[in-house]
């Protein structure tokens, strides 16, 4: 596991002397605080088409998505696949796929969401599909985990795309693109018995955040049963009649659909929120816009009263976001965080992986990433957490530069990528002084790294640096030496775990 250091801009100036005889390894003070997952993915199983949905019950991570085969790890496309249509199920600890495999087909024949009941039971999933397995369904269907059958009871008529659904011990809250559920007027957000019978619940979702938006609609629920409400987001403009208020977000009474949470002024025009979690305490959104002004990022609020923590600035539409442990992952293709504490600048970079403090929303170092891919070329679409493993699914093709498609993982160990070791070069430029100089090296999930510094093979001196791939300072280092005499130097690095390869040697005499 990573620990967070303190942000680029409040670390020490990059020139570090010293003497043979004395090293001063001056380096930044780190902060007490979060702890982050490896970079280093996991090898995984892959699909062929988009992952647009993740979920975690009893030892099982569940897929769905727009595919039509899953393959194995480092496989290339059309070898080794095994069919799944729109859905497939993983061994959560050995990430071994599962027979369990119902075809999902009909209407845009996609599953877009997917969420188990409290007990793990059930697995519902929503989407825009006629058939779940070997039975009609309408968008919607439950899955029973202990046998992968489809459930009986539930199989309520809902009239377009199902993209969210959350669940309580006692009521199912589905969201979309719908008019109607089970013949009865409900627009854009439901919720039903567990047996599929409609609730008096009823909010009247309307309007579209985005112009010209082909799915205007509910694209994340959030429920809190102890407080009684539902959070729901996506692209509207308003709840129930009100013109004014609520945009794209709104807290709801979770027995009748009143708006208890406008967040007037939390989501600007042409923006709209494309994920929701809770934690209990608090809950965290991610959003999208389009066009100049919008916002893109990350916002943690107060489950009770619907106040704000904190809004970062990021650039780069945040497509899935999920608290553990402290930290706040998520998927987007973030190109421009500069004005958030820990951020990088716009350089026509995008990084589809990002770590957060839940505290302060300081970006932490832990820099996996994707690239975009295929669809809308977003990257990734969907997190879940089981057992300690971080999944994530998308439209990606890549994961750090190597094929990979589809799905990936990550874990707090092993960590296993070392950092690259930077040119050096020395030179003397006084009697008896040779200065050797580099740039700082960067790894994916550590901030601060060690350079190990070697005279004639034998270890010298050691200096630290807090340093991310668009933060690379120079750094020096000054050995003092008899007068005339030849050393050769080389260089390695390590992230306290792992050690480059040594670089050099390189050859330097001293003056006299």
């Amino acid at each position: 596991m990573r620990q967070r250091s303190r942000p680029v801009h409040l670390l020490l100036a990059a020139a570090v002397l010293g003497t043979a005889s004395t090293a001063l390894a001056v380096g930044p003070a780190q902060a007490t605080g979060e702890s982050t997952l490896t970079a280093d993915p996991l090898a995984t199983w892959q699909t062929d088409g988009i992952v647009w949905s993740l979920a975690y019950a009893k030892g099982i991570v569940y897929v769905g998505g727009t595919f039509e085969h899953i393959r194995p790890p480092g496989a290339a496309p059309g070898s080794g696949e095994l069919a799944r249509k729109n859905f497939a199920a993983f061994d959560a600890k050995t990430g071994q796929p599962l027979p369990c495999a119902p075809a999902f087909s009909g209407g845009s024949g996609t599953v877009r969401a997917l969420k188990p009941s409290p007990d793990g039971s059930l697995l519902y999933i929503g989407g825009s599909f006629g058939k779940a397995g070997p039975v009609g369904r309408s968008n919607t269907a439950a899955l029973n985990t202990a046998d992968c059958t489809i459930g009986a009871e539930w199989q309520p008529t809902v009239s377009s795309t199902v993209r969210a659904i959350d669940v309580t011990d006692d009521a199912v809250y589905i969201g979309g693109g719908f008019d109607t559920v089970q013949g009865q007027t409900r627009e854009r957000i439901a919720a039903l018995r567990p047996n599929g019978a409609l609730l008096p619940f009823k909010a009247t979702v309307r309007g579209s955040s985005i112009p010209n938006d082909p799915t205007p609609g509910v694209n994340a629920i959030t429920v809190a049963p102890k407080l009684n409400k539902v959070i729901i987001g996506g692209r509207f403009t308003s709840v129930n009649g009100s013109l004014f208020g609520v945009h794209a977000l709104a807290g709801l009474d979770a027995t009748t659909g009143r708006v208890v949470n406008s967040f007037s002024g939390w989501i600007p025009q042409r923006s709209a929120v494309k994920t929701l979690v809770n934690d209990g305490t608090n809950f965290y959104l991610g959003a999208e816009g389009t066009g100049g002004g919008v916002f893109d990022g990350r916002i943690a609020g107060r489950l009770s009263d619907g106040s704000q923590i904190w809004k970062d600035t990021c650039l780069g539409a945040t497509q899935a976001v999920l608290p553990y442990k402290g930290v706040l992952y998520s998927g987007s293709h973030a190109h421009d965080c500069g004005s958030t504490p820990g951020g990088f600048p716009d350089i026509g970079n995008r990084q589809h992986f990002l770590a957060q403090s839940i505290s302060d929303k300081t970006i932490l170092p832990w820099f996996p990433d994707t690239n975009d891919g295929i669809g809308e070329q977003i990257g990734p679409r969907a997190l879940t957490m089981a057992d300690g493993v971080l999944w994530a699914g998308g439209e990606f093709t890549t994961v750090n530069d190597a094929p990979q498609q589809g799905l990936t993982r990550f874990a707090a160990a092993p960590d296993t990528g070392a950092p690259q070791v930077p040119l050096l070069s020395g030179a003397s430029t006084a009697r008896g002084k040779i200065t050797l100089k580099w740039k700082a090296s960067w790894d994916r999930d550590n901030g601060v790294l060690t350079y190990k510094i070697y005279r004639d093979g034998a270890y010298l001196t050691s200096l630290t640096k807090d340093s991310r791939y668009w933060n690379r300072p120079d750094m020096s280092f000054t050995d003092t030496v008899e007068p005339g005499a030849e050393h050769r130097y080389s260089l390695e690095v390590t992230d306290g775990t792992n050690v480059s390869g040594r670089n050099g040697p390189v050859y330097v005499t001293a003056r006299n």
